[in-house]
């Protein structure tokens, strides 16, 4: 699997060209679908917001909005209630996954319930392309500052796709909470190399290779 982890979408030309390499056509010929389920764990978010990234009304956060050949919905917390068969060979068949922002360990707590995380490794040629929590879930765990909703286990732990971590929005205006010296405090926590990214960059990933895609700024902290 491909990975392009944004903090808020498909914002700039370099991102959006980063995202036409890895799906390796144009996006009017890509089919996707998205993920909203993340938007209910997360109190600054819930349906309404899931319902902006859904039909492409969230222009802060573009995603769905991009000219998608075809578009379909994947919501994790109706999958398990269906036989695989009915959903299982859509995602084999699609060419991206747009996972929306919200709440991390609500989404990691369905997507293994719905069994999406088991079938992710083998999703060669799809790319996954994430967007807050959405990006941040991939990464083994997410520190102490993003935890909100508690997951039934309890602690940080997502799922450990790639084997670094990230802490999305930096410096960003409506967040104060969100400045570097923030984001060095929570990297001193963390296990794994972490990037602290704004809004105008993404993190691609092309087997196991990790390049930033920035027209914004960015800071990579190793423990």
């Amino acid at each position: 699997m491909r990975f392009l982890l944004t903090s808020a979408g498909i914002k700039n030309t370099s991102i959006h060209n980063a995202l036409v390499d890895l799906l390796g056509k144009p996006i009017a010929e890509s089919s996707a679908l998205c993920i909203p389920t993340a938007s209910y764990g997360h109190p600054m978010t819930g349906p309404g917001e899931a319902w902006k990234f859904i039909t492409g009304r969230e222009a802060r956060t573009p995603m769905c909005e991009l000219g998608w050949k075809s578009l379909g919905v994947l919501e994790l917390t109706a999958l398990p209630s269906i036989d695989e068969e009915h959903w299982v060979p859509l995602v084999q068949e699609t060419d991206a996954l747009l996972v929306n922002g919200g709440d991390p360990l609500y989404l990691c707590h369905w997507m293994r319930q719905s069994g999406l995380a088991d079938l992710l490794p083998s999703l060669r040629e799809t790319v996954y392309v994430g967007l807050s929590a959405g990006s941040i879930v991939m990464a083994p765990n997410i520190g102490e500052d993003f935890v909100r909703w508690t997951p039934p286990t309890g602690g940080d732990e997502t799922l450990g796709i790639v084997d670094f971590s990230m802490f999305p929005h930096l410096d960003h205006e409506d967040l104060p909470d969100n400045s570097m010296a923030d984001a060095e405090k929570w990297a001193a926590g963390m296990p794994v190399p972490a990037y602290a990214i704004d809004d105008q960059t993404a993190i691609k990933v092309t087997d196991g290779t990790v390049e930033v895609v920035s027209e914004g700024h960015w800071k990579l902290f190793t423990p």
